[in-house]
């Protein structure tokens, strides 16, 4: 697994905290130490300002499926607020001449490289919510173990039983975020989904697919590898895949890269009425030497890729095999977490355990072959095309259910991010203490079993509590309705600009545009807004616009319309 380290001082000391409409003289901000040094040294420094304005993923009618025209609303408003919330601060840095400036418009933040004399003016914005030093982290390499028997780890999930049954993949795009991908390999050549929104290396060195160590082409062929080399590898050898290089070559990246990496995969041609984003991610990579600590710097992140339709699969980390050994992000509360086990049906002694030191939850949630599996190495530019190691840890656990979740995707093309998690929880096999615990989590999960959950899985409960036609759950026949105790507050209903109230359900409130008619718009929970009978459709709606008990025709206002004339 890759080990992520913070650069020169403890990340949890880094965020100057500060409250929305006050002064900095009328605030005593707790400036960081390296902040606070470069201020005083007037010396350039790379910091994250994160401002006050939010989408509410939770609501956005993309909630857990995220597909098309859905996913499309959602990322739209991303932009649009961070579009509309940065423009005073973007001004301020390019006045003071920043060298490096970053929309990360996913969180709503934006990343800098500037005079740290910039920052007690930013702080001094109604708008800024808090500035944090971008530290550099760091990755290791995978570790090597001896040769094993070819394929016993997906045999164990059963893998092979559901590509029998027609499903492989096919049709799905995972990603990873790691060191980089070969794709010289034999195994991973002909899946790659090839052009510009299928790679980015954020640190620009490699304008196509790359792996300077080796670690990521064992996440991806573990995912999606073939059998160019006499056995199956991947457990969703029918998929495509794209990938973030996460790493630079010395295996270093920015917490502000890392943000990129995982808003690129929102929208990886940059153009959000196509439906490019992956349905998957794997991410074998966490904070080792943050042990048992709770620090949800991407919490943020996750939330809205899961939020779009992206399942967010994480490795439990190599801290074991002692209990409280969680690490972040796999600790995180939006985060999946997958621990390891080996042949013999035992967890891997240095799989971390849990509980979760973020809320106490168990950890891992599930548990993957991750002791000498075989995956595909390194081809030196494609020289040694039959190159295979064999690896451990839980880096090499994580993709066997990012893999799992492809081939559920295929087969349950609408099942939800919650959906698919819950199916491979629900139809673990239970070992260890009976129950749920913090070594198993659930259990081993098999594919088969979890297809199977989704099979007889109960509908949804389609309820409107507010009988305005939407229902409040998915998978009902319409879009999310995010109030059903409020009629006024659904999919259809417009957005009064600038009253702190969603009425749309697209995870903002408007800004700008048109006001909306008098008989329109929210009800918050408040008086009816009422408007004349007698114009527009007023006298045909079957309504009681002006509140006096009589609809449409009834009411003397409607005498004069056209539609209540006696013929």
């Amino acid at each position: 697994m890759k080990t992520c380290k913070p650069f020169i001082i403890s990340m949890f000391s880094l965020v100057l905290a500060f409250s929305a409409g006050q002064s900095l003289l009328a605030q005593e901000v707790q400036i960081a130490p390296v902040l606070q040094q470069a201020i005083d040294a007037g010396q350039e420094v790379s910091f994250i300002v994160r401002f006050t304005e939010r989408v509410d993923v939770g609501v956005v009618n993309a909630q857990g499926q995220g597909k098309g025209l859905e996913r499309a609303a959602l990322l739209q408003a991303l932009k649009d607020t961070a579009n509309a919330s940065q423009g005073r601060v973007n001004a301020v840095l390019r006045r003071a001449q920043a060298t490096r400036l970053v929309q990360l418009w996913a969180i709503n933040a934006l990343a800098a490289t500037a005079s740290a004399d910039v920052i007690p003016e930013l702080l001094s914005l109604p708008e800024v919510e808090s500035i944090t030093f971008d530290a550099i982290v760091a990755g290791s390499t995978s570790e090597a173990s001896s040769a094993a028997v070819s394929e016993w780890n997906l045999d164990l999930v059963r893998a092979p039983e559901l590509w029998s049954q027609g499903y492989t993949g096919t049709g799905v795009v995972v990603a990873a975020m790691d060191s980089g991908v070969d794709v010289n390999h034999p195994d991973l050549a002909s899946s790659w989904r090839g052009g510009a929104n299928s790679w980015f290396d954020p640190h620009g060195e490699h304008g196509t697919p790359f792996d300077s160590t080796g670690h990521g082409t064992h996440t991806m062929s573990l995912v999606v590898g073939g059998d160019a080399g006499g056995t199956h590898i991947g457990m969703a050898p029918g998929a495509q895949w794209i990938a973030v290089k996460l790493f630079n070559d010395n295996g270093e990246a920015l917490q502000s890269v890392i943000h990129q990496g995982f808003q690129w995969l929102l929208d990886p041609d940059d153009n959000v009425s196509t439906d490019d984003a992956p349905q998957a991610v794997n991410n074998s990579w966490g904070y080792a030497n943050l042990l048992n600590q709770c620090y949800q710097e991407f919490e943020t992140d996750i939330e809205v890729l899961k939020a779009s339709g992206m399942s967010v699969v994480f490795s439990a980390g190599n801290q074991g095999p002692e209990g409280s050994t969680s690490e972040s992000p796999a600790n995180n509360p939006k985060s999946f977490a997958v621990g390891a086990v080996d042949s013999a049906m035992s967890v891997a002694s240095n799989s971390s355990r849990g509980p979760s030191s973020c809320n106490q939850s168990q950890y891992p949630h599930i548990v993957a072959p991750g002791v000498s599996v075989r995956a595909a190495d390194l081809t030196s530019g494609g020289q040694l095309p039959d190159s295979y190691k064999s690896v451990s840890g839980t880096s090499f656990a994580a993709p066997h259910v990012t893999g799992a979740i492809a081939l559920l995707r295929q087969a349950y093309p609408d099942a939800s991010v919650t959906d698919l998690e819950q199916s491979l929880q629900e139809s673990a096999t239970d070992y260890g203490q009976v129950g749920v615990d913090n070594e198993w989590g659930y259990g081993l999960f098999d594919v088969v079993a979890a297809s199977e959950y989704l099979t007889n899985a109960p509908p949804p409960p389609c309820t409107d509590g507010d009988s305005d036609y939407f229902f409040a759950a998915l998978n009902c026949g319409t879009p999310l309705d995010c109030n059903d105790s409020d009629a006024g507050i659904n999919p259809d209903a417009c957005d009064i600009k600038r009253d702190g109230i969603d009425q749309n359900c697209d995870g903002a409130d408007r800004t700008k545009g048109k006001s909306c008619p008098v008989s329109g718009g929210d009800g918050g929970g408040g008086d009816p807004v009422l408007s004349p009978e007698g114009k527009g459709n007023s006298c045909s709606d079957s309504l009681d616009n002006d509140g006096d008990g009589l609809v449409d025709c009834l009411d003397s206002g409607c005498s004069k319309n056209r539609m209540c004339r006696v013929k």
